[in-house]
């Protein structure tokens, strides 16, 4: 099946005209939504296709901020951002919910070969990553994927550092290929400590073939973290490494490594609601999340999400009435490092969850919406159905209706039932940037962000107003309700 690519938007307000004449023969999406839902619904759309608002909220989230790691002070500052932008724009209740958190360093990294042909390698520590007690000069054992790496044994590896080569990334859609590559991210480390390896170097988890190597946050075992360096390198200089690797000659490695975990500290979560004006306390969650990795400034990951939808419930603030529901933006915090914000907010709120009707996040970087999918109680099903018609001009189609996710910091949501939707996006060239230093503003294509405000706008909106209730064994309200 071939999927559709929204590429060009010098169409787009004809193909508004047709699409909400031919939305109104639609028996299904007139039952549903009714004529006042469409008309704000088409006034969402057109003035979200011509407002800046987005773009200047990444701008200045990532040149006022600039980058944020989780726990830093630049985080905290972000966070006091979102509060005077929350502010400024009008929202009913601003708050922030903190909460503790582990707090780690990338400190200095030097990575070069020293044997046969001395030379600089571009690397990356990977997020809880340990440091070296002294500089390491060794020996490298070539693993052409995790598998082999899995049948080391306890020894195996002592004195040695360990590389886990694999293939580029495929680039995607749907960036099916990241949760695959990604496991010897997480887990490699686990089975490098265990031969006694010194250090392990991994090839970057990305579809770029730029010296830009991607950092990303690894997986605990047990509560406890790798003690020695992991690092990353660029897919250019794994490259070189497997080249240097079949011509049969002993290889060695040099790595200094000053990473370090610096005990606990705060971050937090900022939350921005436009209280609804008949059934205040069921809320349609948006999000996005404030925090990025140390390197870049995060426009892609995730400062388009926070942008996308704050101007998307900004946009729902200047209608005439607002919607029956509350929508809440949450801008996550420590979401890179471990969803950290996302078990934070399920935990405080967990009381509370029955009223979540529904969730989404966009954290997949700024290109075009192209698929709605859905995990909603099934008698609501037409109503998502029916707000995928009202969004087919701007290219969306309907997916699948038991898709789970909603989004990575809608995970602790979802597990305790809270109803899903995902606004996917194009990820085709996602993976080339993301965790790397060149995720920077100027990848963001401002006409392609506002068709994500467009999308948030309408379906936020329309959610929060319709009188279908998304939630399990729920059962859907009549209009007098």
């Amino acid at each position: 099946m071939k999927l559709p690519i929204v590429q060009s938007y010098a169409g787009f307000a004809m193909a508004l005209a047709i699409a909400f004449m031919t939305v109104h023969t639609k028996a299904t999406t007139t039952d549903l939504i009714n004529e006042q839902q469409k008309a704000n619904a088409q006034a969402l759309m057109e003035k979200a296709l011509k407002s800046d608002l987005a773009y200047e909220i990444v701008e200045s989230l990532t040149t006022e901020i600039g980058p944020r790691l989780a726990g830093s002070e630049a985080e905290k500052r972000a966070r006091d951002w979102g509060v005077k932008l929350g502010k400024e724009l009008g929202f009913d209740r601003v708050s922030v919910e903190e909460f503790t958190m582990p707090y780690w360093v990338r400190g200095e990294l030097k990575v070069a070969l020293s044997a046969p042909y001395a030379q600089e390698l571009y690397a990356t520590a990977l997020g809880g990553s340990g440091a070296s007690t002294n500089n390491i000069d060794a020996p490298i054992v070539y693993f052409r994927n995790l598998d082999e790496i899995a049948y080391v044994k306890s020894g195996d590896l002592a004195g040695k550092v360990a590389f886990i080569d694999g293939d580029l990334m495929v680039p995607s859609q749907t960036g099916a290929g990241y949760g695959p590559s990604n496991q010897k991210r997480r887990v490699g480390w686990q089975h490098a400590e265990r031969g006694g390896a010194l250090a392990l170097m991994i090839r970057s988890v990305g579809s770029n073939s730029q010296r830009f190597p991607h950092t990303g946050m690894m997986s605990a075992l047990e509560d406890k973290w790798a003690s020695i360096p992991v690092v990353a390198l660029s897919n250019p200089d794994a490259d070189q490494l497997r080249r240097l690797y079949k011509l049969g000659e002993p290889l060695k490695v040099s790595i200094a490594s000053t990473a370090q975990w610096k005990g606990d500290v705060s971050s937090g979560n900022v939350i921005l609601d436009l209280i609804g004006s008949e059934r205040p306390e069921e809320i349609v969650l948006i999000a996005g999340h404030l925090d990025s990795w140390d390197e870049a400034t995060g426009a892609l990951d995730d400062g388009a999400g926070i942008g996308i939808t704050v101007a998307a419930a900004k946009l729902i603030a200047e209608l005439p009435t607002r919607p029956k529901r509350t929508i809440r933006v949450v801008m996550f915090g420590a979401e890179e490092v471990g969803l950290l914000g996302a078990f934070a907010y399920a935990k405080k709120h967990a009381d509370n969850l029955h009223n979540h009707v529904l969730a989404t996040e966009s954290d997949f970087g700024a290109r075009t919406i192209w698929r709605l999918v859905s995990n909603v109680n099934p008698d609501a099903n037409a109503t998502i159905d029916a707000i995928g018609k009202i969004l087919e001009p701007l290219g969306i189609v309907r997916g699948g209706s038991d898709v789970p996710g909603g989004g990575p910091d809608i995970i602790p949501m979802a597990r305790a039932g809270v109803p899903t939707i995902r606004l996917e996006q194009n990820g085709m060239d996602y993976f080339d940037y993301h965790h790397t230093p060149d995720d920077t503003l100027d990848k963001i294509i401002p006409e392609e962000l506002k068709q994500n405000v467009a999308a948030y706008a309408v379906t936020a909106y329309l959610a929060a107003d319709a009188t279908a209730d998304f939630r399990p064994e729920a059962k859907t309200r009549s209009e007098e309700d």
